[in-house]
């Protein structure tokens, strides 16, 4: 057996402490390395190359992959994909073409033959409030068909796919559940903050501090100079926008389900850290082909109420709903919107992270990352440690053989007994308003219950307008229809509106409901995913102007006291927004936000 480590080649190999403190690093030594002859041997590990480079009538096909980098041994080793999703469209995903690299060394030093292929991405935070934001949920299923595509059609028996912004990591999940071949799924990691000196106070930036600023700017007490200087620090480099927000939560709610080895969540993007997670994921799908161990073995019921407990005890984003419903429906696993509402009765919010929280997740990074979170989570019963994980290990067995443990006297994640909520804040409502459901994020801290009258808007623009002139006063429910993800369509998040809500000063004082989504990076008083959405004939598309609206969850609803049973005979369906064209395509496909808003359900 070949034993390869990637310390090896850093001077260093097993348990490494390095600043900003220890990290997960698997030897691959201990299993994950094999050699040729092994492979050669088990014909399981080549069962989908086999049969496009096996044989002389495929010797066209083996023709075709010598110019690309194959040597004609290399035709017997396992052929094993590495989907980059590197872009220069966006930060979070710019570095991902070195990382794809660092992967291709460990699946080749590992013994299998490595074949790098790119997916799209898009940037949330650079079309938010655009209608070019209406493609960002689509892309989910762009990603996750075009990887499909690929790996489907050349053979390849195991892949990696490493993910850096929100919607194309649960779409390498679909992927990997969809085709069930062996695999393992990396986070490119997230971004440090900036840091710059405004009003004469030192303050540590992310790319929410900028959409509040806008809300300042427009309220008065930012000029243009400090709107400009907030603008040009708040992201130093390449990396995931750094709060709890929706790629944080997804890393962190994918390692939970045991489809990335530990600690990948919790790395900075730029870092030694992160190398070695890529070379340990390359080297460990052919330890996952060896065993026979693929994704849907991993994937499983229990597996997926791991991922849901750790987004509640971060205090995640409510995308994690709509994207571990799609993850779930993809590996034909039963789950729920209502799932989240019993997990969360006995799942307390531990984590004080942004956007409503103090810390952002370098902070979580430095103090050991998810693992001493998890160990905490196990030790109290609240996760499942029988589940397999991509280590071919179960989860405890994981969480065992760490010895990473939370410092002393660090306040980023409190103790069970001293939580920063005692239940869930991601809240499912239901009412008249919603009869198949809602999602709330609802942090307590701009209190439990609200009541206000409804001031309506058809778009997200018409919304975000009012809010900076000033037209939405205290009281007010933001109701901004019609961009649900048939109607919008895409399900345009509502980032813009609730950062100048709270840059206006009006977080506690009015709330916002739409039929669209949020942001990981709002936060307020705020109700998404409310469905049947405006353009089906959902009651929030029958609201009208001075209506009451209330929220409430502790009671887990919102209703209005208007009578919308009186309206519906004068509702008729608007004319859809797009005819042609992907966007077309998406919205006579997808289902419901309840649903996961996916787009292959029969």
């Amino acid at each position: 057996m070949v034993a390869v480590t990637q310390s090896q080649h850093l001077g260093k190999s097993g348990w490494r402490k390095s600043s900003p403190g220890w990290r997960w690093h698997l030897i691959i030594a201990s299993g994950f390395g094999m050699s040729c002859t092994l492979m050669c041997d088990n014909p399981n590990m080549r069962e989908f190359s086999s049969k496009v480079l096996d044989g002389p009538d495929r010797a066209p096909s083996r023709a075709m992959l010598y110019p690309v980098g194959f040597s004609k041994d290399d035709f017997s080793k396992p052929k094993v994909g590495v989907a980059s999703t590197w872009s220069q469209v966006t930060p979070c995903n710019f570095h991902i073409d070195l990382l794809a690299k660092d992967t291709a060394k460990g699946v080749d030093a590992a013994g299998g033959k490595s074949v790098i292929f790119n997916t799209i991405t898009i940037s949330d935070g650079i079309s938010m409030g655009t209608e070019g934001m209406k493609y960002s949920l689509v892309s989910r299923e762009v990603i996750a068909d075009s990887i499909e595509t690929v790996v489907g059609c050349e053979g390849m028996d195991g892949y990696v796919a490493i993910g850096g912004c929100d919607k194309n990591m649960p779409a390498c999940i679909i992927a990997m559940a969809r085709m069930n071949r062996p695999s393992v799924f990396v986070y490119g990691g997230t971004i440090l903050p900036g840091c710059a000196t405004v009003k004469g106070e030192e303050k540590e930036l992310d790319i929410v501090s900028v959409f509040e600023a806008v809300g300042k700017h427009a309220a008065g007490d930012f000029s243009d100079e400090e709107l400009q200087l907030v603008e040009e620090k708040a992201i130093p480099g390449p990396g995931s926008c750094g709060g709890m927000y929706t790629a944080n939560t997804m890393a962190s709610g994918i390692e939970a389900l045991g489809m990335s080895l530990p600690n990948s969540s919790a790395q900075a993007a730029i870092s030694d850290d992160k190398k070695r997670d890529c070379f340990d994921a390359g080297a460990a799908v052919l330890h996952l082909l060896e065993r026979g161990i693929k994704p849907r073995d991993i994937m499983t019921r229990k597996a997926f109420e791991n991922a849901i407990t750790v987004v509640i005890t971060l205090g995640g984003s409510t995308n994690a709903v709509l994207h571990l419903l799609a993850m779930a429906h993809a590996a034909e696993v039963e789950l729920s919107i209502d799932d989240f509402t019993e997990i969360g009765k006995r799942v307390p919010v531990l984590a004080d992270l942004k956007p409503s929280g103090k810390y952002v997740m370098a902070e979580l990074v430095k103090i050991g990352g998810l693992i001493p979170l998890m160990k905490q989570l196990l030790a109290a019963g609240l996760l499942h440690g029988d589940c397999m994980t991509v280590t071919g290990k179960t989860l405890a067995e994981n969480l065992a053989n760490s010895p990473l443990e939370f410092p002393e006297g660090q306040d980023v994640v409190r103790p069970m007994d001293n939580p920063v909520k005692s239940d869930s804040h991601l809240r499912i409502l239901y009412g008249n308003l919603a009869p198949t459901g809602s999602v709330a994020k609802i942090s307590g801290k701009e209190g439990l219950q609200f009541t206000g009258r409804a001031r309506v808007f058809e778009s997200e623009e018409e919304g975000m307008a009012a809010i900076l002139d000033g037209k939405i006063v205290e009281g007010d429910v933001i109701v901004i229809r019609r961009e649900g993800p048939k109607g919008g369509p895409g399900m345009r998040e509502m980032l813009g509106p609730t950062a100048a809500v709270m840059g206006r000063g009006l977080g506690d004082k009015v709330a916002l409901i739409t039929d669209g989504r949020f942001s990981g990076g709002s936060h307020g008083f705020v109700v998404g995913h409310i469905t049947p959405e405006a353009f089906e004939g959902g009651p929030i598309g029958l609201l009208e102007e001075g209506d009451t609206i209330t929220i409430d969850a502790e009671k887990n609803e919102i209703f209005t006291d208007a009578d919308l049973e009186s309206r519906k005979s004068s509702w008729t369906q608007p004319e859809p927004r797009y005819t042609r064209g992907v966007l077309a395509k998406y919205a006579r496909l997808v289902t419901s936000a309840s649903e996961g808003a996916v787009t292959d359900k029969l």
